[in-house]
C-alpha cells in the first residue's frame, strides 16, 4: 500500500509516560488527531500480548473511525491481528524484507533508517515511507544519536518514497529541518507531554507545513 508524503505530515507516536490511563492515552491520541495528525503510532513496551492486542484493537477502530492511519510498532502479529494499516520497524527489530513477507502487499510497511544505505535496502525490501533521525538528542530513546541535516538530504535524494524525521522534534526546533526533502516530521513528547495536546498538534501541523516546503 502507497502512503503520500501528506498522510505523513505529521505523524504522532504515543507514549504512556505522559497518560495516566489508558482511557487518558486514547483521549490524548484523539485530541492529536483533530489537532491535525493523520497518521498515528501505537508504540508499546511494557503490555504483554492479550492487553496489547486489546489496546491496538481499540487503537485501530477509533484511526478508522476519525478517518487516520493506524501504525504498530515492531509487532507485525499485533498489526495484522488488529486490522491496522501497518507496522513500523526499526533496524534492530524485524527485517525490513521479512516485515513485508508477513504483511503481505497490502498493508504499509515503515522503516527507520540512519543512513542513506539503509534507506536504499529498506525502500528495496518493500517499505513504503522512512523515518530518518535521531533529527536532535531525544530523551525518548536515549540510544539514538543524531544524525546530520546532509545525511537527511542525502536520503532524501536517494529514495522515491516519503520520508520523515523523528527524534527530539519540538516546536522550537522542528523549522531546522527545512529544505531536507523531508515530507514530514514524526513526534512524540512534542505532542503527548504538552497540556493541550490539540493546539500542539495544530501548531506542529502547521510547522511540519513548512518544513515540508521547498524554498
Amino acid at each position: 500500500m502507497n502512503i503520500t508524503g501528506e498522510r505523513l505530515r505529521l505523524y504522532a507516536v504515543t507514549d504512556q509516560a505522559w497518560a495516566v490511563d489508558q482511557g487518558s492515552l486514547f483521549r490524548q491520541i484523539e485530541e492529536a488527531i483533530d489537532g491535525g495528525a493523520s497518521i498515528v503510532q501505537l508504540r508499546e513496551k511494557r503490555l504483554d500480548e492479550a492487553a496489547f492486542l486489546a489496546e491496538a484493537e481499540q487503537f485501530t477502530a477509533l484511526c478508522r473511525r476519525k478517518g487516520v492511519v493506524s501504525i504498530i510498532n515492531d509487532r507485525v502479529d499485533i498489526a495484522l491481528k488488529s486490522g491496522a494499516d501497518g507496522v513500523h520497524v526499526g533496524q534492530k527489530d524485524l527485517e525490513a524484507g521479512f516485515a513485508r513477507d508477513l504483511l503481505g502487499p497490502d498493508k504499509i510497511l515503515g522503516v527507520s533508517a540512519h543512513s542513506v544505505e539503509e534507506a536504499l535496502r529498506a525502500q528495496a525490501a518493500g517499505a513504503d515511507y522512512l523515518g530518518v533521525g535521531a533529527a536532535f538528542a531525544t530523551g525518548t530513546k536515549a540510544d539514538a544519536k543524531p544524525i546530520s541535516r546532509q545525511t537527511i538530504r542525502s536520503i532524501t535524494a536517494a529514495v522515491d518514497i516519503p520520508v520523515v524525521a523523528i527524534g527530539g522534534i519540538t516546536r522550537d526546533n522542528i523549522l531546522e529541518l527545512k529544505n531536507c526533502g523531508l515530507d514530514g516530521a514524526a513526534v512524540v513528547s512534542a505532542l503527548f507531554a504538552q497540556p493541550d495536546v490539540r493546539a500542539a498538534a495544530e501548531e506542529l501541523r502547521r510547522l511540519c507545513g513548512k518544513i515540508a516546503e521547498e524554498d
